[in-house]
C-alpha cells in the first residue's frame, strides 16, 4: 500500500491452476458421497433415538423450561382472548366451507388439542383459515350442490344435504392430513421453500376476492346458490346483481355498522398497540351486541333475516372417511395440504424469529397431518392458522401453546354449554366479520404496482415459470449450494477456501463469505442460516442488547449504576430484569447514555450479551448472477441486522446488472449504502485493514517505508 495514498500494487507470479497448486500445497479433504449421507441418515444410536423420540413430542421440550410464575398468567389471558375470537371465526369461516356454522367449532377444538402436543410453534393459533375453508367449500358445492342432485357417491344414501356436505368436508380433510403426515415422515418440509412470497401473496389475494364475493349473499341477505367450476366468480356476481333490488335492508344495515365499527377499532388497535395492554376484542364485542339486539327485537321473524339457528350441544361420534370421496377429491386435497402447511409455517416462522426459538418444518407437517386426521374423524374440516387469530394470541401475552389449549377449552365450553346463546346471531354479522378480516390479504394488491415498477420480469414471468425451473433445474444445487469461508493466500491477491490451504492469512475479526449461486426465494433462508453459522445470530444479539440496554437505563436512572469516563461501573447490587418490551427491528439507542457500551467487555449487574467477534463481513458475490424481489428484501433485512450490531458489511465483485437492479428497487437508504460495494475482494480487504490496523502482520506491512507492494 502506498504510504498516504489509497493506491496499491500487487507483485506475484502468473499462475495457471497447475502452477498454483504446485506452489501452494492443498489440504486433502474427504468429501462425503451420496452413500455416506444415506448411511449417516439411517444410522442410529441411543442419543439419536432419544432425540428423535423427543422431536416427535415437542411439548416435552418447552414444558421443561416452562416458567409457571412468569408465563402462566399471560397464557391464561391470551387463551381466553384467543378462544373468544376462535369461536367467532369458527362460526364465520364455516360459511365459506358451505357447512352448518357449528361445525366450525369442531375445527377450532380438535386440531388445537393435537397441535399442543406435536407442534413446534409456541404462538400460532391453530384452527380454521379462510382460504382453506373456501377450497373446501368449492369441493363441497361441486359434489353436493345447492340445487340439483348430489354426486353419485357410495355412502350418501339416507343422508340429508348437510350430512352429505359434512361427510365430504371431513373426508377431504382426512385425505389432506394423510398427505401432510406422509410428507412429514418423508422429511420433505423443505417444499415450502419453493413457494415464494410473491406466489403466496398472489394466491391469497385471488382467494380473498373469491371469499369477498362468496360473503356478499350473507351481507345482502340474498339467496344465491353455491356455484363451482370455471368462471364461478362471474356467475355468482351475475346472480347477485340480478337480485340486488331484493336485498334485505336489515342485513345490509347490520353489516355496514359491523364493518365500519370493527374497521375503526382495528385501526386504533394497530395505532396504539404499544399503549394498550391487550387489543380491544371488537369483533367479539360487536357479535355479542348484535346477538342480543337480534334476540330482543326478534330480527328473524320481524325482518326475515337468516340467523345461525339451533346449535346442537356436545360432540358427534367419530366417523370413518369415505373412500369413494377420496377418489373424487384427491386432486383438490393435495393443494389444500400444501397451502395449509405453507401458511401456518410462514406465520410460525415470523413468531419464532421474533421470540428466538426454532421450528421444524417436517415436524410441523406431522403435527398438522395428525391434527387434520384426528379432527376429520370428529367431523371437523381442515385446519391451519389465521394471521389475525395468531396475532391475538401473541399480542395478548401468549408464551406457549398452553394459551392455545386454553382457547380450545373456551371453544369446548361454548359447544357443550352456552352455544344456545349464539342461535339468534344474524349470518350477516358473520359475513361482515369475514370480509373485514380480508383487509390484510386485499392490501396485497399494492404489491402489483411495486413489482411492475421495480422488476417487470419478476412480476410477469418469474412466478409461474421460475417456480418450475427452480424446482426442476436447481433442486439439488441452488437450494443448498456449497458455501465457503475464504482466506488470503499469503503474498498474493488470491483468495481460496480456508479449509483447502495452510499458507493463508485471516485478519482477526474479518470473515469472507462466498455464495456460489443465484440468490432467490428458495435459498434465501439457506443463505441467511449459513451466515448465522459464522458464530452469531444478529437478530438474537440485537434483541439481547436492547434488553440489556433497557436494564442499564433503569439502573442509571435509579442511581445503581454510573459511568466513569467511557467505562460503565456498578455502584450497588444488581436489580431484577424488567419486563419492558423492545423494538427488535430498531438499532440500539444510546441517546440517553453518556457513552457507548463495549458489548464484548464484561458487563455489570450480571448482564450477559452474546459476544460478536466479527467487526467486518465480506460477501463475495462473484458467482451471484441473479437476485429476485424476495431475495432483495431478505438481503436488505439481513444487512440492517448486521449493521445494527456494529458489523461492517462489504459486498464485492457484484454484477453490474444486480447493482442496477438494487438502485431501481430503492435498495439503499441511510443504513444500507452504495459505499459498501467494492470492485474486488482485495480492494475491500485493504480498505478493512486500513480501517482496522490491529493485526500484527497488517502493521508490519504498513510500516515498510515507501513500499508499493502489498502482502496480506
Amino acid at each position: 500500500m502506498r504510504t498516504g495514498a489509497r493506491q496499491y500494487v500487487v507483485a506475484r507470479p502468473l499462475y495457471s491452476e497447475d502452477s498454483f497448486n504446485e506452489k501452494h500445497n492443498k489440504v486433502y479433504r474427504h468429501r462425503k458421497t451420496m452413500l455416506d449421507h444415506v448411511r449417516q441418515y439411517f444410522s442410529c444410536d441411543a442419543k439419536r433415538a432419544k432425540n428423535a423420540a423427543l422431536s416427535l413430542l415437542p411439548v416435552i421440550g418447552w414444558m421443561k423450561i416452562y416458567k409457571v410464575k412468569e408465563w402462566l398468567l399471560s397464557d391464561v389471558v391470551s387463551g381466553i382472548s384467543t378462544g373468544l375470537v376462535a369461536v367467532l371465526q369458527g362460526l364465520a369461516y364455516c360459511l365459506l366451507a358451505s357447512l352448518p356454522p357449528w361445525y366450525g367449532l369442531f375445527a377450532a377444538f380438535f386440531p388445537v388439542v393435537i397441535y399442543f402436543f406435536l407442534g413446534t410453534s409456541r404462538h400460532i393459533s391453530v384452527g380454521p383459515f379462510p382460504v382453506l375453508c373456501l377450497m373446501i367449500g368449492s369441493v363441497v358445492t361441486r359434489l353436493v350442490p345447492d340445487e340439483g342432485p348430489a354426486a353419485n357417491i357410495t355412502g350418501f344414501e339416507g343422508l340429508t344435504r348437510d350430512e352429505q356436505r359434512v361427510l365430504v368436508a371431513s373426508s377431504i380433510t382426512f385425505l389432506a392430513g394423510i398427505m401432510q403426515l406422509a410428507m412429514g415422515l418423508l422429511q420433505v418440509g423443505f417444499v415450502v421453500m419453493y413457494l415464494s412470497d410473491t406466489l403466496v401473496s398472489g394466491f391469497t389475494t385471488a382467494a380473498a376476492i373469491h371469499i369477498l364475493v362468496s360473503q356478499l349473499k350473507f351481507v345482502l341477505g340474498l339467496q344465491v346458490p353455491g356455484i363451482s367450476g370455471p368462471l364461478s366468480l362471474i356467475y355468482t356476481l351475475e346472480i347477485i346483481f340480478n337480485q340486488i333490488t331484493s336485498s334485505n335492508v336489515c342485513d345490509v344495515v347490520i353489516s355496514l355498522i359491523i364493518m365500519v365499527v370493527v374497521f375503526i377499532v382495528k385501526e386504533l388497535n394497530d395505532r396504539f398497540k404499544s399503549k394498550l395492554p391487550v387489543p380491544i376484542p371488537i369483533e367479539v364485542i360487536m357479535t355479542v351486541i348484535a346477538c342480543g339486539v337480534s334476540y330482543a327485537f326478534d330480527f328473524k321473524t320481524r325482518y326475515g333475516i337468516e340467523v345461525v339457528g339451533q346449535i346442537p350441544k356436545g360432540y358427534e361420534p367419530p366417523v370413518a372417511p369415505n373412500l369413494h370421496i377420496f377418489q373424487e377429491t384427491a386432486v383438490e386435497a393435495f393443494p389444500m395440504a400444501i397451502v395449509g402447511f405453507a401458511v401456518a409455517f410462514s406465520v410460525a416462522k415470523v413468531y419464532s424469529i421474533k421470540h428466538d426459538y426454532t421450528i421444524d418444518g417436517n415436524q410441523e407437517l406431522i403435527a398438522f397431518g395428525v391434527s387434520n386426521i384426528f379432527g376429520a374423524s370428529f367431523k371437523a374440516f381442515a385446519a391451519s392458522t389465521a394471521l389475525s387469530r395468531s396475532a391475538v394470541q401473541e399480542s395478548t401475552g401468549g408464551k406457549t401453546q398452553v394459551a392455545g389449549l386454553l382457547s380450545a377449552i373456551i371453544v369446548m365450553i361454548v359447544t357443550l354449554a352456552v352455544g344456545f346463546l349464539l342461535e339468534p346471531l344474524p349470518k350477516s354479522v358473520l359475513g361482515a366479520v369475514v370480509i373485514i378480516n380480508l383487509k390484510g390479504m386485499l392490501m396485497q394488491f399494492g404489491e402489483i404496482p411495486y413489482l411492475w415498477r421495480r422488476d417487470k420480469p419478476d412480476c410477469v414471468r418469474q412466478q409461474p415459470t421460475y417456480q418450475l425451473s427452480g424446482i426442476l433445474l436447481f433442486f439439488s444445487f441452488v437450494r443448498s449450494p456449497r458455501c465457503s469461508l475464504l482466506a488470503n493466500i499469503r503474498g498474493t491477491d488470491i483468495y481460496k477456501d480456508r479449509k483447502d490451504y495452510t499458507s493463508i492469512y485471516e485478519p482477526e475479526g474479518v470473515k469472507i463469505f462466498r455464495m456460489p449461486s443465484p440468490i432467490f426465494f428458495a435459498n434465501m433462508d439457506f443463505f441467511r442460516n449459513k451466515l448465522v453459522e459464522l458464530g452469531f445470530n444478529p437478530l438474537r444479539v440485537l434483541k439481547k442488547r436492547n434488553k440489556a440496554l433497557n436494564r442499564i437505563k433503569k439502573l442509571l436512572k435509579k442511581g445503581d449504576l454510573c459511568f466513569i469516563g467511557p467505562v460503565i461501573h456498578r455502584a450497588l447490587i444488581p436489580l431484577s430484569e424488567g419486563n419492558g418490551t423492545e423494538e427488535l427491528e430498531q438499532p440500539v439507542d444510546y441517546r440517553e447514555l453518556p457513552a457507548r457500551i463495549d458489548w464484548n467487555a464484561r458487563l455489570p449487574a450480571n448482564i450477559v450479551v452474546p459476544p460478536v467477534d466479527v467487526h467486518s463481513l465480506v460477501l463475495d458475490f462473484a458467482a451471484v448472477s441473479f437476485l429476485d424481489i424476495t431475495a432483495l428484501k431478505g438481503l436488505k433485512t439481513l444487512l440492517k441486522e448486521l449493521i445494527r450490531v456494529e458489523v461492517e458489511v462489504y459486498i464485492v465483485a457484484c454484477d453490474q446488472y444486480i447493482l442496477e437492479k438494487l438502485h431501481s428497487c430503492c435498495f439503499f437508504d441511510d443504513e444500507v449504502q452504495p459505499s459498501m460495494f467494492f470492485l474486488t475482494l482485495h480492494d475491500a480487504m485493504l480498505h478493512i485493514l486500513e480501517k482496522h490496523p490491529e493485526g500484527e502482520e497488517n502493521i508490519k506491512y504498513r510500516t515498510v517505508p515507501r513500499s508499493l507492494l502489498t502482502h496480506l
